[in-house]
């Protein structure tokens, strides 16, 4: 029998393993002498009394001792004469989908445009400290896709796409720590993101799968209306089922299924900037504390509010984080944010967006599909012109920002290209600057002195999510033209973050074996 209870203790406490039972056993008198395991399954900060308490949970073997559940590659086959499964991008979703491959013995062909984890290192150096876009190896394009050199969060609230819990399985396989199976928000860090990814791709090719990098694809081949494989810049790959999976910054990918008439919808996305402040401001809101006590993480928040009936929100928020430039081509500004595993920036940033309908565009001549990427790539371009040709990001101080008027001076920042004052209330279009001002006045209800001349907001966050949706059949998850083409993940518009993505990604591969599976029984 396993029972699971649920303990309180102060920070200071937390590793205190034996204090832990000895609270779990006063709520157990009646199993004395039968309990044989404690398992942490579930650890979570409560900051809402006046000293922060970790709530843990723990499941309780009565009765029967706690196994090690099988390792999922442990059910992985040498597929390398199986069928093939062209998969287009090695973020999650690829990734992912192209494990789920190896489980039901088909063979993935991984198409990346950028570079291997490690040597995509050496192009963001060039992009922060000299500010070069490579438009093919940057913090969206690469292996691992935009999550791997942009944090590492691993919550989400897509609860009902798949079990969440054999993602983080799979990830502490490859060597991700035990913190991520019990956390609440667990996060694995920049730093250490790398090794995992590299790790995944090793066991895709060891099970016969193929990875290849610097491999843009072009074209589609199509013939009746089905999918017979890719044209990419020097070769072609031939398969009758193709997973795009190029995350929401493959603007060409997009131009490319357009140019070829294929359906896409303009999907609403959000836009906004990027809000710099000091952890311990942070700290000292959330926990109620002057220093942050030992044991407790860099605290976050999360915010919304309405304003002209769109949603004003956090986005994206990274304690002890740094601000880092995001720009997937020469003469765009565009900003993200990233942290280490441990957390210790002196700075917390996040996202501070507002939902942008493809509606509202009409009236500033924004129409079809591609509408909303149209006018996000237009305010990234306005964002670099306001700068002095480098990937400096235009910031005013916040206080500035609110009350409308330009920044003489900027605060310190993570930001390693640096930022120039520019004037971001007038820089952003009137509707989008009414609603960020107006919900960070609410903001500023709720968490005093978050309107600040000591903090910086910088432009522009519009790498939210992708502002087009790649339509497929809610059926059998195939594109409605092209029978064999699977539009999965965050660029396709059906997934926000790591772990949604991963999970489409598997969810993507199910579905098209359950559709070859009914194509041979129709034959």
């Amino acid at each position: 029998m396993v029972r699971q209870l649920e303990i309180k203790v102060f920070p200071d406490k937390l590793y205190d393993r034996p204090g832990h039972e000895s609270l779990l056993m006063s709520q157990l008198r009646a199993y004395k002498g039968r309990v044989m395991d404690f398992r942490l399954v579930r650890r979570s900060v409560d900051a809402r009394g006046s000293r922060p308490v970790y709530l843990l949970r723990y499941d309780v073997y009565i009765d029967e001792p706690y196994t090690e559940p099988p390792l999922i590659s442990a059910g992985y086959k040498d597929v390398s004469g199986g069928q093939p499964v062209i998969i287009v991008g090695s973020g999650p979703a690829g990734y992912f989908a192209a494990l789920k491959c190896l489980e039901y013995g088909l063979r993935p062909v991984v198409l990346e445009r950028g570079k291997d984890v490690r040597s995509r290192r050496r192009d963001l150096r060039n992009l922060q400290q000299e500010g070069l876009v490579d438009p093919d190896s940057n913090y969206c394009f690469g292996e691992g896709g935009a999550g791997t050199y942009s944090d590492g969060k691993l919550y989400t609230r897509s609860g009902k796409r798949g079990p969440i819990e054999k993602v983080l399985h799979i990830l502490h396989e490859h060597g991700a720590t035990e913190d991520i199976l019990v956390d609440a928000h667990p996060h694995i860090g920049s730093n250490k993101l790398p090794n995992i990814i590299a790790a995944i791709r090793h066991t895709i090719e060891k099970h016969g799968g193929e990875v290849h990098f610097g491999t843009r694809v072009t074209g589609l081949i199509i013939a009746d209306n089905k999918i017979r494989g890719v044209r990419c810049e020097d070769k072609s790959f031939m398969a009758e089922s193709v997973v795009l999976a190029t995350g929401h910054s493959a603007r060409d990918i997009y131009h490319m299924l357009d140019d070829a008439g294929l359906a896409l919808e303009a999907k609403p996305f959000a836009l906004g900037l990027r809000i710099e402040h000091r952890q311990s401001f942070i700290d000292k809101v959330r926990y109620h504390q002057e220093d942050r006590e030992e044991n407790l993480p860099a605290s976050s928040y999360a915010v919304v509010s309405q304003v002209d009936h769109k949603g004003v929100f956090s986005f994206c928020m990274c304690p002890g984080g740094l601000v880092v430039p995001a720009a997937t081509a020469p003469g765009e500004i565009v900003v993200n944010g990233m942290s280490l595993s441990r957390r210790d920036s002196p700075f917390a940033n996040s996202g501070y967006v507002t939902s942008i309908d493809p509606e509202e565009l009409e009236s500033n001549g924004y129409t079809g599909p591609l509408a909303c990427l149209m006018f996000q790539a237009d305010i990234e371009k306005r964002m670099f012109e306001a700068g002095d040709g480098s990937q400096k990001a235009p910031a005013q101080r916040v206080l500035d920002f609110v009350e409308g008027v330009g920044s003489e001076e900027l605060n310190p920042t993570s930001y390693i290209p640096g930022l120039i004052p520019a004037p971001l209330h007038t820089l952003l279009p009137e509707f989008v600057y009414r609603r960020l001002r107006l919900g960070l006045m609410d903001v500023d209800k709720k968490m005093k002195g978050f309107i600040t001349n000591e903090a910086n907001i910088i432009g522009v966050e519009s790498r939210t999510s992708s502002p087009v949706r790649i339509p497929r059949n809610p059926e059998n998850l195939m594109h409605p033209d092209v029978f064999g083409l699977y539009p999965c993940g965050e660029g396709a518009g059906y997934a926000g973050g790591i772990v949604s993505a991963a999970l489409d990604g598997q969810n993507v591969i199910t579905a098209l074996v359950r559709n070859i599976a009914a194509s041979k029984l129709k034959k």
